[in-house]
């Protein structure tokens, strides 16, 4: 599956909804991080979407609308990292509960 990944400034993040509530992007994998919980200096929203060609393809389009910053492949590769930690850190927690 392919991904792109956007930065939100904090004065907008109520727009993630419009994005979300399209048809064909809201069958993508939708995840939302804040710099901070990204161990990330700012205020701004990191929106992963991932999923088929069309439906990337459709988020850029929107988003473009809607004034987010599409991240270069550079960037978004580092972001999509810190993202696939976190979700291993909180995956191998919730190990550590049920064993």
């Amino acid at each position: 599956m392919i991904y792109v990944i956007f930065k939100i400034d904090s004065e907008h993040v109520g727009k993630i909804n419009t994005l979300i509530k399209d048809d064909v992007v809201s069958r993508q994998s939708i995840l939302s991080r804040d710099a901070h919980a990204l161990d990330i200096k700012g205020t701004e929203t990191y929106l992963k979407i991932e999923g088929s060609e069309q439906g990337v393809k459709r988020a850029e389009e929107l988003a473009k609308e809607l004034g987010f910053k599409k991240l270069d492949k550079k960037k978004a590769e580092e972001i999509n990292k810190k993202i696939l930690q976190q979700e291993d850190s909180a995956a191998t927690g919730m190990g550590m509960i049920f064993d």
